[in-house]
């Protein structure tokens, strides 16, 4: 194979990648710093320390949409697979009095799935959107059916896993949940593999130019066949945390999750064309939609306006990309 013909697998990175992210951060600032201007209460570290716990879910499941978004892929059934995972970590915890086995269980459930999807994409060449629409609704169908229909309590030492690390701050001290905690980790971990390992490499070659990253020797089906495989155990691991800090298996959890997911990983700058995404654009988009969600809470702005708000975010974030993707 000539050296040519490899390089010519690498996706091409737009020239102003560097402006862009930069850009996205003057926004993020901008962004909280009317915020903090303008919303009583927000700029607050008892708001700070909130605000990254309402997020921590979508962060860790942002690790891998990015994953998922750069190979040419998306995956709608991570808002069921958080609440089928959820279900069914409590009830297999509550059944065998085992938190480990309630844990393993729903990071399974959710592995299981994502294998199912990855399957299906990647050696059937089925469209990812019917794939994971049609899983999206049978994991939602399979949460209720776990559930007997009705959300599941969870033992006290389940519960357990859904609290927070107590750090002195000052004269007092500041409460991190675990699952920001999890979240953190996982940005770390998902960075260094997308952007300093052979798979990372990869997953965007193959976004960039799936025929050039065949030739060039990249396992193009393994590859997607795995990226689908850790969404879905993320998405089952980040059910199992919902579930402990919510003392609840609820099947009706996180209906439209994936639609948050996409708009933070699109706002920031991943591609949804593929080939093109960094750490840093998930970490962006995400305090960017954390910052507009947690000061909607605080304004206690209803409910289908926060819907009409965040719609219109991710209509604006598709439009911008595919502005970015004639200039790349």
């Amino acid at each position: 194979m000539s050296s040519e013909t490899a390089t010519c697998s690498a996706p091409k990175r737009p020239k102003f990648r560097h402006l862009e992210q930069l850009s996205m951060a003057i926004v993020c600032v901008l962004v909280m710093g009317c915020a903090c201007i303008f919303v009583d209460g927000f700029a607050t570290i008892g708001n700070a320390t909130g605000m990254l716990l309402t997020m921590s879910i979508v962060g860790m499941l942002c690790c891998t949409m990015l994953f998922c978004l750069a190979s040419g892929d998306f995956d709608l059934s991570i808002g069921s697979v958080v609440a089928l995972a959820g279900v069914s970590a409590v009830c297999v915890a509550n059944a065998q009095n085992s938190v480990a086995l309630g844990v393993c269980a729903g990071v399974g459930v959710g592995g299981l799935i994502g294998l199912l999807n990855g399957s299906v994409v990647a050696y059937l060449k089925i469209n990812p959107l019917i794939t994971t629409l049609a899983t999206m609704q049978a994991a939602r169908g399979l949460a209720y059916i776990a559930g007997d229909g009705k959300t599941v309590t969870a033992s006290e030492d389940f519960a357990k896993l859904g609290g927070s690390l107590s750090i002195p701050w000052g004269s007092g001290h500041i409460s991190i949940g675990y699952s920001v905690l999890v979240m953190l980790a996982l940005l770390v971990i998902f960075g260094v593999v997308l952007h300093y390992s052979v798979f990372g490499r990869s997953v965007l070659a193959l976004g960039g130019n799936e025929e050039a990253a065949r030739l060039a020797g990249i396992p193009v089906k393994r590859t997607r066949l795995m990226v689908f495989v850790l969404q879905g155990l993320v998405a089952g691991l980040a059910g199992v945390l919902l579930a402990a800090r919510l003392q609840t298996g609820d099947p009706k959890a996180e209906v439209g999750l994936e639609l948050k997911v996409i708009s933070a990983c699109v706002l920031g700058g991943v591609a949804l064309t593929g080939g093109r995404g960094s750490i840093f654009a998930v970490i962006w988009g995400m305090l960017i939609m954390g910052t507009v969600q947690r000061a909607m809470d605080l304004q206690q702005i209803g409910i289908y306006w926060q819907f009409l708000i965040t719609g219109s975010i991710l209509l604006a974030a598709v439009i911008i990309d595919r502005f970015k993707s004639k200039l790349g």
